[in-house]
């Protein structure tokens, strides 16, 4: 016996003809679920353009279809996709956040200053922070290691008004940077720094292209033996390339990073 509400072939005739009223438009936000009902493909929203939706199945396979009126099933009713209305604008960022400042032009450098280790710790702060440095009119400069650092601090002379902020790679107890830094104590002066050996470790391994960055062996360079374990040949200079070229925004990098720079600035430019 077939049920009255049914006619011979369930698929008969046209679906996208709704029983009742008009076909309602959904904006095609990311994350909205949605089939293709001529090919069963069925999948989350992860783009939408002019050109149509992208929509990307629980394998992680992605097709693209037509914005077409009724062209599309959600929860088994036909719809029509539309493009989502612009967000409305809200203030430029600069890389780590922040309010970029438009037509910025640097203030003459303070006579605090922010000390780094070496040149690749130096890069990866201006490329995400050099905006708001440039704001404070905070220079950084880089040390090439902090074994010296009780007497740098000393050369450098901070007072009022003069501060020094330190960022120290591998800062964790019982190593030997923090028993370097212990000798600072200089109300003027803050050393802090991140817990991994080299700077590079600080990039989120996701923004490199890779799982994790790899283990290196006591006695082995770190950075030889990271450019070993990934089949990245030798070249220092350009692998150091390629990571900061994979780095674009804060998100980017580790909190373990972004805290203690953020840390530093405000240190610096503090009243």
């Amino acid at each position: 016996m077939r049920s009255k509400d049914y006619g011979n072939d369930v698929l008969a005739g046209d679906w996208r003809l709704p029983r009742k009223g008009r076909i309602p438009e959904v904006p095609a936000e990311p994350g909205l679920v949605a089939e293709d009902p001529a090919s069963g493909f069925c999948g989350a929203v992860v783009a939408c353009d002019k050109f149509g939706v992208t929509l990307e199945d629980r394998f992680g396979k992605r097709r693209v279809f037509p914005l077409a009126k009724a062209g599309f099933l959600i929860d088994g009713r036909p719809v029509t996709l539309v493009r989502p209305a612009a967000a409305p604008a809200g203030p430029a960022r600069s890389a780590s956040g922040s309010v970029a400042v438009r037509g910025l032009r640097a203030r003459v450098a303070k006579e605090s200053r922010i000390y780094v280790e070496g040149v690749h710790d130096a890069e990866l702060v201006e490329k995400i922070w050099g905006h708001d440095l440039r704001v404070e009119g905070v220079v950084v400069e880089y040390l090439e290691g902090v074994d010296d650092l009780p007497a740098i601090v000393e050369e450098f002379g901070p007072g009022e008004g003069r501060r020094l902020g330190v960022l120290v790679d591998h800062l964790v107890e019982g190593s030997k940077e923090s028993r370097i830094a212990a000798r600072v104590t200089s109300p003027h002066v803050l050393v802090c720094g991140h817990p991994f050996v080299d700077v590079w470790e600080a990039v989120k391994p996701s923004a490199v292209g890779i799982d994790a960055w790899p283990r290196v062996p006591r006695g082995v360079p770190w950075k030889e033996g990271v450019l070993a374990a990934l089949g990245w040949g030798d070249d220092v200079g350009a692998a150091w390339k390629r990571i900061l070229g994979s780095v674009t925004t804060y998100a980017d990098l580790e909190p373990a990073l972004l805290g203690r720079v953020e840390e530093l600035i405000d240190f610096v430019t503090a009243p």
